[in-house]
């Protein structure tokens, strides 16, 4: 690969403006944005115009043939990442995609099975890549901590009308769910990464306050091949906004809160009276040799894994969130769909190709274009 990453940009909108520029931000890799793509012009001039870039397409085969980027970052809303991924794929240019990857599991299998090694392809999911996030999956590697026994993962943000207004938000077969699908996969994910596989789900969803085709509100109950248990709650009514993960092992309970990215000083840990060995360990890590060089500023964010693809891009190695982590993750928003719509506990053979929810998170209800 060129010592410097060409970069496409393909959606122009609020997600894309708010994180490019982070891909050419100071890293051990250099990138540049050489092209970019998006149906309406007027939001397209304006991104060039930021990003220092000429190459302005509305239509994105043109933009792979002219352009032949290395990477396309693909901001567009999500019922059109399936063909776009493949498109890029094929062309020979990689993809790093905002969540969620896919609108179902079909459509994520089809994008795997177009991927053989360069080019690849990967999910933005940012928050496992902070120091906290690092640490604690260290820590829980060790004996320090002690079995996950139960977890709490709620993601409670508030959306007003006007945000479920939009054409291709809350409609199964433009953004593939609500909530769950759309605001609370960052937490689950996170949550996934530390704990591994999940083995049942039972969920209910509701539509309480939107005027939404999908829910507003969903929980549900995770059990976990290790044993643990978690309560998981996406909500798009909550006023006071958060982002909450708590696990309690056995030896201590490890906390943090926040909204859309978090620093070292939204984790707290409380260790087990005795246990003052688990807080030494836990400072220890976050201010240690051991510290992430990539975790900028201690933050989770996108440059922290920005940075990791570009790095894996010029090795010729693939990106990090492995296809079968990321697959994981959109198989629980599945299950949750799954056991709400059905009122019976869900398991992964129960989204196995054939049936209705690994074709669309719909399931008996509709299903995704």
């Amino acid at each position: 690969m060129d010592e410097v990453i060409r970069i496409a940009v393909v959606g122009t909108g609020d997600v894309a403006m708010d994180h490019a520029a982070t891909l050419t931000a100071p890293s051990p890799v250099a990138a540049e944005i050489v092209a970019a793509a998006d149906t309406d012009r007027t939001r397209l001039d304006a991104f060039l115009t930021e990003h220092r870039t000429s190459a302005g397409y509305d239509d994105l085969d043109e933009l792979l043939v002219r352009s032949r980027p290395d990477l396309v970052y693909l901001c567009t809303p999500p019922g059109l990442h399936r063909d776009q991924a493949l498109a890029c794929l094929r062309s020979g240019a990689s993809v790093l995609v905002e969540k969620p990857p896919a609108l179902s599991l079909r459509e994520f299998d089809e994008i795997a099975t177009a991927v053989s090694g360069p080019p690849w392809f990967a999910t933005v999911f940012q928050h496992r890549f902070g120091q906290g996030q690092a640490n604690l999956k260290a820590l829980a590697g060790s004996e320090l901590l002690g079995r996950p026994l139960l977890a709490v993962c709620h993601t409670t943000w508030f959306r007003d009308q006007a945000y479920f207004d939009v054409p291709w938000r809350g409609r199964w077969e433009t953004e593939g769910g609500g909530p769950t699908m759309g605001l609370g996969i960052h937490q689950m994910d996170m949550m996934l990464d530390l704990l591994g596989d999940w083995t049942e789900v039972r969920a209910v969803t509701r539509t309480q306050a939107r005027r939404t085709e999908t829910e507003d509100v969903s929980l549900a109950h995770v059990t976990f091949a290790g044993g643990a248990v978690a309560s998981v709650v996406n909500s798009a009514l909550s006023p006071r906004q958060e982002s909450y993960l708590r696990y309690d092992f056995e030896y201590a309970t490890v906390e943090v809160s926040h909204l859309y990215g978090y620093r070292d000083e939204d984790w707290r840990v409380t260790p087990v009276p005795g246990h003052d060995d688990v807080l030494a360990a836990w400072k220890a890590g976050m201010t240690g040799a051991g510290q992430d060089p990539a975790a900028q500023n201690s933050r989770s964010g996108h440059w922290a894994q920005f940075a990791r693809v570009l790095s894996s891009l010029r090795d010729g190695a693939p990106p990090p969130v492995p296809l079968a982590e990321s697959r994981r993750t959109l198989s629980l928003v599945a299950a949750i769909y799954a056991s709400a719509a059905t009122d019976r506990p869900v398991r992964p053979s129960d989204l196995s190709p054939g049936t209705p929810f690994y074709d669309s998170m719909a399931g008996h209800r509709g299903r995704s274009a």
